[in-house]
């Protein structure tokens, strides 16, 4: 029997700081998400969309009122979140 492969989620600097600032409860939720879906699955694509246009290297999350926004980086097995936000602001700049 083979086992799913061990993935990693990394925050960087903004998406880290945007964690820090959202609700407890959402917090939980959002690491609920990471740990039992993301982590242990054997490819975390099938819970999330694709993005288009200049962002399609990245993959979409929802996570209730909240987008988890993503690089999945297959050769490290690393889940690198870029972003999350609240779905009325996640895509503006």
């Amino acid at each position: 029997m083979t086992t799913a492969p061990k993935w990693t989620a990394l925050f960087t600097k903004q998406a880290d700081k945007a964690f820090a600032k959202l609700d407890r409860s959402i917090q939980k939720e959002i690491e609920k998400f990471i740990s039992h879906r993301l982590l242990p699955s054997k490819d975390p694509r099938v819970f999330g969309k694709p993005l288009k246009g200049n962002l399609f290297e990245y993959w979409r999350y929802r996570v209730g009122d909240y987008r988890i926004v993503c690089k999945i980086e297959d050769t490290e097995l690393v889940i690198l979140v870029v972003r999350i936000a609240h779905r009325k602001d996640v895509y503006r700049d």
